[in-house]
């Protein structure tokens, strides 16, 4: 009977939980996409690229959203069945609340495994895949973005103006300068030109103009009746190195101990590939460590929270206030655990305090639910 029991409160949590993670983040997802359109069009990419980069965020919206989905999902279902009286009926067939709990806060380690998967693995993994998309993405809104009388300069080390576009696409009076370098940059008057592909490659025609280029001081000009411009060999402002957050779990883990002398054996040349190995950068890689494999271990603390709804049953005076408090708590301390992030420093010994947190949480609930259910005993 009470495995029965446990297994049913535990199916209806998870599926409560499961209805609203998705339902919460598929939301926000929908509103961060129309934000996207803007900031993929605008650097020239198209609907495809615009698709797959949104797509590929869905996961780390998920792991924002985890813990308060289970939080609310746990508070939801606790209090369903409290108010219909099934606790008070779980109770008189011999369930002792402190096995209830224990049970509980075991199945919190099974989600606990689960954001730890989401958050240093999956969520990594998409946001390293959105970048290389965009990396490797072409320019296919190009034209859309070209508006007159507008200096444009969402193409990496390219600027364009030109006062006029025509109805058949004749632009007129352009301007572009390529500055590639420092010691090397061409610039280019035309009095008019045209957009034009050919196959894969975007060239701008253009005609009536002179070219000036500046080579390591020296400065040359030349006078054309028409010239190509090969657009297609540009790229986007759009930022496309790695960050840190994309940066793989077992890379982070391997950057910090090299870092701290703590793997001499590894070689120099083996970590020289791990994007972002820096010392200065060694703040981040903690903090980014810290959010991916310890903040997980806080969502057994969320679910005993929940679990203080049964330490009073709704006809106590002080049921509602209780509730309330017990919501307010939970609140405060998700957004407590949110910016326990900024106490992370690059000193392990003062890290050590943080890493022991969740668990010294979870172990201060538990003593008082042994407690308080003591005293009820009594």
């Amino acid at each position: 009977m009470k495995k029965i029991v446990y297994r049913k409160i535990a199916k209806d949590c998870t599926k409560f939980f499961l209805t609203t993670i998705f339902t919460i983040s598929l939301i926000i997802w929908v509103l961060q996409a129309v934000n996207y359109l803007d900031f993929v069009i605008e650097d020239g990419h198209g609907f495809i690229v615009y698709f797959k980069y949104t797509l590929l965020s869905f996961p780390k919206i998920l792991s924002r959203i985890f813990p308060f989905a289970i939080f609310l999902s746990f508070a939801y279902i606790f209090l369903k069945y409290e108010n219909k009286n099934e606790l008070v009926i779980f109770w008189n067939f011999g369930i002792k609340k402190i096995n209830f709990i224990n049970f509980f806060i075991k199945l919190s380690f099974f989600f606990v495994l689960l954001s730890l998967l989401l958050n240093a693995v999956i969520v990594p993994l998409s946001q390293d895949k959105a970048r290389s998309f965009i990396r490797s993405s072409d320019l296919e809104f190009f034209e859309s973005i070209l508006k007159p009388k507008k200096f444009i300069d969402i193409i990496k080390n390219l600027t364009i103006y030109f006062d006029e576009k025509g109805e058949d696409g004749v632009l007129k009076n352009i301007f572009l300068n390529d500055k590639s370098s420092e010691t090397k940059s061409q610039t280019t008057f035309a009095n008019t030109g045209i957009l034009k592909k050919l196959g894969n490659t975007r060239l701008l025609i253009l005609y009536d103009g002179i070219r000036i280029n500046y080579i390591n001081g020296n400065i040359s000009e030349f006078k054309f009746s028409k010239t190509d411009f090969n657009i297609s060999k540009y790229t986007s402002n759009t930022t496309t190195h790695q960050k840190t957050q994309e940066n793989s779990t077992l890379e982070l883990i391997t950057c910090s101990l090299v870092l701290n002398n703590l793997a001499k054996k590894l070689k120099f040349t083996e970590i020289k590939v791990i994007n972002n190995c820096l010392y200065e950068n060694l703040k981040n890689i903690y903090e980014e460590l810290y959010s991916r494999l310890l903040k997980p271990f806080y969502i057994t603390f969320l679910i005993t929270i929940t679990l203080l709804f049964i330490l009073k049953s709704k006809d106590h005076p002080s049921f509602n206030s209780n509730k309330l408090k017990i919501y307010i708590f939970g609140f405060l301390f998700m957004i407590f655990v949110e910016s326990t992030s900024n106490f992370v420093t690059t000193n392990l010994l003062q890290n050590l305090f943080l890493l022991i947190l969740p668990f010294l949480f979870i172990l201060i609930i538990y003593i008082y639910f042994l407690g308080t259910l003591r005293v009820k005993h009594k």
